[in-house]
């Protein structure tokens, strides 16, 4: 095995590592139980991570990498406005029923305590929350709502709503208080957004 290849050989087990004891610990993680489940010294956390809010800000991306992938695969580009953000629902209300789904719920909501407690680790993970909201505004922007192509402005007013929203019921389902929402609720839902009152103006 080459040095880069053993780099990028812990690079993966820290990752999966923290991703279990984040979960698991909270913000009660430490770096000593993550080293030891990727089985390497927690020098290497700071070799290739620089300290523990470095490693916590890459796992975030490496969480967040594929939803965001995904994105586009679940919201076609024929779509106008209220298809794409009904599909989106959609989406999210599948996520809910996947094997892993609590633990990853576990795993995010450790993640904001985290960054609750930490300043640095704060700022970070807002910054990731923007970019999310970003990329998918960039999904809705120039898709037909009502006879025009939604601008920018409005697709950046939608998409922090409908996060939020899609957030908030996906932990509800998840959490076991509202398991009875279907798709349909979701996507029904998640429409009521698509209006001039929360689009706001051009």
């Amino acid at each position: 095995m080459t040095r880069a290849e053993a780099k990028e050989r812990n690079r993966r087990a820290l990752l999966d590592a923290a991703r279990r004891i984040v979960a698991r610990d909270g913000h009660q993680a430490r770096l000593e139980d993550i080293a030891e489940q990727a089985e390497v010294t927690t020098g290497a956390i700071y070799s290739l991570f620089g300290s523990k809010a470095g490693l916590l800000m890459e796992l975030l991306t490496d969480y967040l990498g594929p939803h965001y992938e995904a994105l586009e695969q679940f919201v076609p580009a024929g779509h106008d406005v209220t298809e794409a953000v009904e599909s989106f629902a959609r989406h999210y209300r599948r996520l809910c029923d996947q094997p892993n789904a609590l633990h990853h719920l576990s795993f995010e909501l450790n993640l904001q305590d985290l960054a609750l407690r930490d300043p640095e680790l704060r700022p970070r993970l807002a910054a990731s929350v923007r970019a999310h909201e970003q990329r998918l505004a960039a999904l809705f922007t120039g898709r037909r709502h009502s006879g025009a192509p939604l601008t920018q402005r409005q697709a950046e007013r939608l998409a922090i709503a409908l996060r939020a929203l899609m957030a908030g019921l996906s932990q509800g389902v998840i959490l076991g208080l509202t398991q009875t929402l279907s798709e349909q609720y979701f996507a029904d839902t998640a429409r009521a957004l698509t209006t001039a009152d929360v689009l706001g103006p051009p």
